[in-house]
């Protein structure tokens, strides 16, 4: 069952990948009326949150740049970046390297308790590793759905 997991891990991350892609990067800044945020972040947000899940609850060290909780965390938003953000280049970056570290780190273990339960902002606990793993593919998703409405919109 782990490897179905993993495989699942490289297909989202495939999405995510091919989508960013797709991405004209000089409209990723743009904010559409009736959206809080812009391509960029929700990328970025993504990389975050990934990071924060795997790593983060677990007590490990956060390998990401540490801008990206200031800039991408829940409930940022780029009108209030006081920073340069980072480019797609380096957003891809993170995304590719990540989905290698998680592979590793995350071998035989996620059958393991959660150090602390987390509850997420809509109400949901976690208890396993593999509970807030198979969480973050939803995650994603949700993103990648509001990066295509992003673009439809900057689009028409």
């Amino acid at each position: 069952m782990e490897q179905t997991i993993m495989r699942h891990m490289e297909t989202v991350r495939g999405i995510t990948n091919q989508t960013i892609m797709k991405n004209p990067e000089e409209i990723a800044d743009l904010i559409p009326i009736g959206f809080n945020n812009n391509i960029r972040w929700n990328f970025g947000h993504i990389a975050f949150v990934q990071e924060k899940l795997v790593f983060g609850l677990l007590g490990e060290e956060m390998n990401i740049p540490e801008n990206y909780e200031r800039l991408f965390s829940a409930g940022t938003k780029p009108a209030e970046w006081k920073e340069t953000p980072p480019s797609f280049t380096e957003i891809t970056g993170i995304l590719t390297e990540q989905e290698t570290r998680i592979k590793e780190f995350l071998q035989g273990r996620l059958h393991e308790n959660l150090p602390t339960p987390f509850t997420n902002r809509g109400g949901i606990t976690f208890y396993t590793v593999g509970e807030i793993f198979l969480f973050s593919f939803y995650h994603e998703a949700l993103h990648i759905a509001t990066i295509k409405r992003l673009y439809q919109s900057i689009s028409n």
